[in-house]
Order: C-alpha cells, then sequence, then structure tokens
C-alpha cells in the first residue's frame, strides 16, 4: 500500500505511523525549509528532536517545495501512484494549492483522501484553527477530567490528536476494503473535536435519559463503585470492585465485612450513590497498607487493582519488556532508538519493527527515481531549491 502523507505535529502523522506499522510504504512529503515543525520540538538527542524519530518510523522523507510549479509536478506524480493520501492542513490549504480532493480525484479516481482537521472540512467551525486542547475543551472532555469543583483540566496525553489519528487510519483501511468492490476512492473527513466527542459514550447514555449534565468525578467511575484510585499507607491504588463476586471478595479481603452487609452498599450503583460515605469508610482499611501490600491482597482474590505508576517505571515494567513492547530502531545519525511498540499483536502479520523517524528529504532522490524521474532531474530541482535531497 502506497501512502502520503502531508501532515505536521500529530494527526496525520499519527495515522500514517499505524499504516507503516501494518506494511504501507509511507512517503512523508515535507517543506525543504524545516520540514514537519515537531522536528524543531525536543528535547533533543544530537539536534535531532526525540519525539520526531518516534513518532515517524517506518517512513521515508521527500522534501518538496509545494509552492513552486515543478514541486506541485512532482506531488502529481506521487499522488497518481498512490493508494492513500493523508494531510492535516488547515481546511483549503491543499485546495488552495490544486490538490483539493476533486483535482485530486480526477487524477487518480482509485485514491483514499483522508483529511484530519480540528474541527471538519464544513460546518461553522471550519475555518478556525483548532488544536487538541481546544478540542478538548469544546469536545466536553475538559469539563469532566479532574477532580469535582477544580480547576478545568485536559487529558495528560493529546487524546484528541491521537484517536483522531487512529479513526483516520481504520477509515483508510476500511475505505481500501470498500474500494476492492467499487475499483473508487473516497473522501474520509475525520476531525479532533468529534473524536473528543465520541468518547462520551457514557455521559451521552445519561444526557439523552434523563437531561443530566457530565461532571468531573477525579478517578471515579461515573456510575458505578468502587472504581477509582483510593490512598494506601504509602501511595495510591487503583480498585474496581464493582460485580457482587468483586465486591464481596474486595470486603472479605480488607475484613471489610460491615460495608459488604450494609443496604446502602448492596448493588454497584447503590454504592455510587453513596460514594461520599463509602470511599472514606474504604481509605480508613487501605490507608493501613502499603500500596505493594494491597496490590497483593487484592489480586490474590482476584479483584481488579493496578498501582499508579509514573512514566519512569512504565517504561521500565517487567511485564511490557516480558512481551517485547519496546524495541530499538536503527537511525543514521543517533543509531538505536528506542520505541513504544504497537498494542496491535498479529501472529501472522506482526506490526513492522523498521527505522527510526527519517533525516529530512533523506528519500526525496529514491521516491522521485522510483516515479520516473531521471537522475539529471533530481540534480536540476536540487539545484533550483525545489526539493532537498537529505541532510
Amino acid at each position: 500500500m502506497r501512502v502520503v502523507e502531508i501532515g505536521v505535529f500529530m494527526a496525520a502523522p499519527f495515522a500514517t505511523m499505524q499504516l507503516a506499522d501494518l506494511g504501507a510504504d509511507v512517503v512523508k512529503v515535507e517543506n525543504p525549509a524545516g520540514g514537519d515543525p515537531v522536528r524543531q520540538t525536543g528535547p533533543f538527542i544530537d539536534g535531532h528532536s526525540s519525539p520526531f524519530v518516534r513518532l515517524n518510523r517506518n517512513k521515508r522523507s521527500a522534501a518538496v517545495n509545494l509552492k513552486t510549479a515543478e514541486g506541485k509536478q512532482v506531488l502529481r506524480r506521487l499522488l497518481a501512484d498512490a493508494d492513500v493520501l493523508v494531510e492535516n492542513l488547515r481546511p483549503g490549504a491543499l485546495s488552495a494549492l490544486g490538490f483539493g480532493y476533486d483535482a485530486v480525484r480526477e487524477l487518480n479516481p482509485r485514491l483514499v483522501y483522508v483529511s484530519a482537521s480540528g474541527w471538519g472540512q464544513d460546518g461553522p467551525l471550519a475555518e478556525q484553527p483548532g488544536l487538541d486542547i481546544m478540542a478538548q475543551a469544546r469536545s466536553g472532555l475538559m469539563s469532566i477530567t479532574g477532580h469535582p469543583g477544580g480547576d478545568p483540566t485536559k487529558v495528560g496525553v493529546p487524546m484528541c490528536d491521537l484517536v483522531c489519528g487512529l479513526y483516520a487510519a481504520m477509515a483508510a483501511i476500511a475505505a481500501l476494503r470498500a474500494r476492492e468492490h467499487t475499483g473508487q476512492g473516497q473522501r474520509v473527513d475525520v476531525s479532533l473535536y468529534e473524536a473528543g466527542v465520541s468518547f462520551a459514550v457514557w455521559e451521552a447514555g445519561a444526557y439523552f435519559a434523563t437531561g443530566e449534565v457530565g461532571r468531573a468525578h477525579g478517578s471515579a467511575h461515573q456510575n458505578s463503585a468502587p472504581y477509582q484510585a483510593v490512598r494506601s499507607k504509602d501511595g495510591w491504588v487503583t480498585v474496581g470492585a464493582t460485580t457482587p463476586r468483586t465486591w464481596s471478595a474486595f470486603c472479605r479481603a480488607l475484613g471489610l465485612t460491615g460495608l459488604f452487609d450494609d443496604p446502602r452498599y448492596g448493588s454497584s450503583y447503590e454504592r455510587y450513590q453513596h460514594r461520599d460515605s463509602l470511599i472514606p469508610a474504604i481509605e480508613a482499611a487501605t490507608t493501613t497498607r502499603t500500596t505493594e501490600e494491597l496490590v497483593a491482597a487484592l489480586v490474590d482474590v482476584g479483584v481488579p487493582c493496578a498501582p499508579i505508576a509514573t512514566t519512569d517505571q512504565v517504561f521500565t515494567d517487567e511485564h511490557l519488556w516480558a512481551r517485547e513492547f519496546f524495541w530499538d530502531a536503527p537511525h543514521p545519525v543517533l543509531g538505536p532508538v528506542r520505541q513504544l511498540g504497537s498494542p496491535m499483536r498479529m501472529s501472522a502479520t506482526p506490526p513492522r519493527r523498521g527505522t527510526a523517524g527519517p533525516l529530512l528529504g533523506a528519500h526525496t532522490a529514491q521516491v522521485l527515481a522510483e516515479h520516473g524521474f531521471a537522475a539529471e532531474d533530481v540534480k536540476r530541482l536540487s539545484e533550483a531549491g525545489v526539493i532537498a535531497t537529505g541532510a
């Protein structure tokens, strides 16, 4: 599968990273003057962006100035042979360059044209700039994240960006499957905003049923208990004792028979309704034991639980290393670059573990040669500043 990415920052590059992991040949088309802005985002290792070489693994970089007539001709050649285009420029930006959907469809009717944006390709907000935090804000995520009465809080990672990228990749694969039957590509329009709203499954269930407006619950579940972080003697433990079996086992393990016999806490929803009294009663027991002791006791009786790990603990976690989640990708300057693994584990066609994010323009000459450009053409375009051929 041939994929052309015209992407910056997060959503489109994350989408094409998924496709590249699954074996697609992804050509990342970048501006010769600096490339994807993530290349200038720290922290840096020997002058190279550490986030970039991880987010853009398994891709090739072609540096092409799309504002020049000859640069546009290069892109036309690439798109004529491509299966998928993934872009996340401001709506209308590619059209202004002559590469809107209708123009590209005439060039290659089989192309799947994927656009990721803040608010979507149409609608009242379409022309506004939209970043992850704006999408988290307008989608309602920030109103239900954090502690009751606290300041608005965003999810700790750029969740709308990342999930928009996942939707983009999934839609591209679905559109390619449809193409097998129709012979035609199609337009895919995904947005950070709608990606964020799509998470609100519990909140939609409440609002459309009762009119209840979602609110922040800290680490607690929206309608079940106990399903949250509780204090230990030396930290925190997350617990999920919401079924009759796990609630019974939870109470036995912690000596909370009084809570188990209390009619106020008979069901998970009743426990949720009385959480203000339930959680302090639970923490009176949990704060007498360390996190390690609590996890051991609860695991022993089959109650779902986990400590709250810091990122350094995650990246050195025994379970992840046992499953070989982390891997090292070669980079021409940095040497081995540690990567996060793909969560997709496939027995016959496992995700590719190839190279770290490429140097700017490292594959320009190679990609152009594959699309019929002679060596003298590549040299001329390079000398004219239309392309860059690597650093």
